[in-house]
């Protein structure tokens, strides 16, 4: 049996492959401000401009790659049972090699009825006002917005409650539920976190910190998962 090594992972992990960041230091995203595009009211105000954001995105995403560490975090599927948990809406981990990827907040290249939160689509271009799902309701994007439940945060501290190894990389650790998933971890697990500005976390034994780029960070991990 591989050791179970589960990975945190949010924006900072994708910024190095030219994906902005989800929320700058001023509040926007791309430009737009963040509750107009990412926000059941938003949508209510003004779809359009929801779908035309979302649909400029999935573009950028298609056109980015895997940097060195999205392929380093595949590349431990040899030695480790390795589970990705993503607040990264794009599918870099997954063009990367990663096998079991959870993406806590949705995907950008799947798409759902606004009636129903359960069944998605995937997405082979645009999605137009107008564009139906099955059910009659117009589709959108299958991405949890502000405001919106995230049903996979239960599923999410299970994996991370049995893991032997946490690593957490390119995430703020502000944003709730997600943040919280650390605090589920066994105290005797060792967790690494690698953020070119490292996040609060509280103290605790077998705490590393890795202050450097996601793509510079994976190799000092790397390192030190040869040493346990």
């Amino acid at each position: 049996m591989k050791p179970s090594l589960v990975v945190l992972t949010g924006a900072g992990i994708s910024a190095e492959s030219g994906l902005k960041t989800f929320r700058d230091s001023d509040g926007l995203w791309e430009g737009y401000d963040v509750q107009e595009v990412a926000s059941p009211q938003g949508w209510q105000r003004n779809p359009q401009l929801v779908l035309d954001f979302y649909n400029i995105r999935r573009r950028d995403i298609r056109a980015a790659l895997p940097n060195a560490a999205h392929i380093g975090l595949a590349k431990l599927q040899d030695k480790f049972d390795v589970d990705i948990v993503t607040q990264n809406i794009d599918d870099l981990h997954e063009r990367a090699g990663s096998e079991k990827v959870l993406h806590l907040h949705g995907e950008i290249l799947k798409m759902r009825s606004v009636r129903n939160k359960t069944r998605s689509y995937p997405i082979e271009g645009d999605i137009m006002l107008g564009d139906k799902a099955d059910d009659g309701g117009q589709l959108r994007p299958d991405i949890v917005w502000f405001g919106e439940d995230v049903p996979k945060i239960h599923t999410a501290a299970t994996i991370v409650r049995s893991a032997d190894i946490v690593v957490v990389i390119g995430t703020s650790l502000v944003v709730y539920p997600a943040a919280g998933l650390l605090d589920v971890v066994a105290p005797h697990v060792p967790i690494f976190v690698i953020d070119r500005k490292l996040p609060p976390v509280a103290p605790r034994p077998k705490l590393h910190m890795i202050e450097k780029p996601a793509t510079l960070g994976i190799i000092d991990l790397q390192e030190a998962l040869e040493k346990l």
